[in-house]
């Protein structure tokens, strides 16, 4: 049986930690373990899906050794909540986190940490019941998001109100035909509330969409990719104090990630089994083949997606997942933007007040990861013009 959404306890738990006040005694506690070890090796913290691809690889690969920094074998988080307590506290120095929790951490908390690169792009989906063949057919029903701060959230709300639907974050009494009720959850926890069918869809990252299509109790619905074409779902983030007063092996590391990206790339099937249950680090509880069908998809697949319109803008080209490593300011500016109109719990003030293009350039830290890029043959490597900016691409 699936667990109960993120309980009204937990959200207010977080919610307190993303305060300057909630956050100080994790800071603190930060502190005082960089003063005590102050050349810590590089302690990766994770969840169990394939945003965290690039971490691990580096890991796997021995990428931070080769470069002559030591690494520990990364953490395995079961919630965001614990992934961002681990962190700020500086039990863990190198993340994956959602794009817009990154926001959310250092403008609602003031935490002292930046973004330093992308860790994918795309690599998420809408799964739904089978009987849902559009939008529309949601108006009435619940569906999950893995946070309310993700991309994911932001992309279903764009998809719905583009349908006239209204989402809604909390309902007494019978949804409206044009509602649609959101609800935080484990995104483990989604597939067999899907089959279940306490819900009619969720949103989040591989490779659970995949693995309701294994299960044959949902489908996907459209993909996230094919509505914000190349959109960054999990970032790289930081502590300040390690990119200020460590900075060669701050770039060590950036370097080790963007070398993962590219032998990723080049080597799907062979990553899909690193990470599996069945690979020698025992990383994520999934099997290789569903993490093959994300990671390496068959090419066959793409007519099917064509014919149910789960893709819908073929000539993007887009991967099921795929990996760059260089966050554009642009899709920082239009994120903010986004979230401006986004519904999330909790005090959303620090969102209103701030600035798109200030936001691009305060959280974002580049320096580290355009000289990885360099030293990997530029961003032609990943099959981009050779240029630190781009126009957004969002059609809903």
């Amino acid at each position: 049986m699936c667990q109960a959404p993120m309980s009204r306890r937990e959200w207010l738990k977080l919610a307190s930690i993303f305060t300057v006040a909630g956050a100080a005694p994790l800071i603190r506690a930060l502190d005082a373990r960089a003063a005590t070890e102050p050349d810590a090796p590089v302690r990766i913290g994770y969840l169990p899906i394939t945003d965290a691809t690039p971490l691990l690889v580096a890991h796997n690969n021995g990428y931070f050794e080769a470069s002559g920094i030591a690494a520990e074998k990364p953490t395995l988080l079961r919630s965001w909540a614990q992934l961002v307590e681990a962190f700020l506290s500086g039990q863990v120095n190198v993340v994956h986190l959602l794009s817009p929790l990154t926001i959310w951490a250092r403008y609602g908390s003031q935490a002292p940490a930046k973004v330093v690169a992308w860790n994918h792009i795309n690599g998420s989906a809408l799964t739904v019941l089978p009987e849902i063949n559009k939008m529309s057919d949601l108006g009435g029903k619940t569906v999950a998001v893995p946070f309310w701060y993700s991309v994911h959230n932001v992309v279903l709300q764009d998809m719905l109100r583009a349908e006239g639907l209204t989402p809604v974050l909390k309902k007494s009494g019978a949804l409206k035909p044009n509602e649609v009720s959101l609800v935080v959850m484990s995104p483990s926890d989604m597939p067999p509330a899907l089959a279940s069918q306490q819900i009619a869809g969720f949103i989040v990252a591989e490779p659970f969409n995949a693995a309701v299509e294994n299960l044959k109790v949902g489908k996907v619905l459209r993909f996230t990719g094919d509505v914000w074409r190349d959109h960054a779902c999990c970032v790289v983030f930081m502590h300040e104090r390690d990119l200020n007063g460590r900075p060669a092996w701050s770039q060590k590391v950036v370097d080790a990630l963007v070398k993962a990206q590219v032998w990723t790339r080049a080597n799907p099937e062979e990553a899909a089994r690193l990470l599996s249950k069945e690979g020698k680090n025992r990383y994520t509880p999934h099997p290789a083949p569903l993490l093959s069908r994300v990671i390496a998809p068959q090419t066959s697949e793409e007519g099917r997606y064509l014919a149910d319109r789960s893709i819908i803008h073929p000539d993007w080209h887009e991967k099921r997942i795929d990996f760059q490593p260089y966050p554009y300011p642009s899709y920082t500016e239009e994120l903010v933007r986004r979230l401006k109109v986004t519904q999330v719990e909790g005090d959303t003030q620090f969102i209103t007040k701030l600035d798109p293009t200030f936001a691009a350039h305060d959280l974002v830290d580049d320096r580290f990861v355009k000289q990885s890029i360099a030293s990997v043959g530029g961003m032609q490597t990943f099959g981009l013009s050779n240029s630190f900016s781009r126009q957004e691409t969002v059609v809903v």
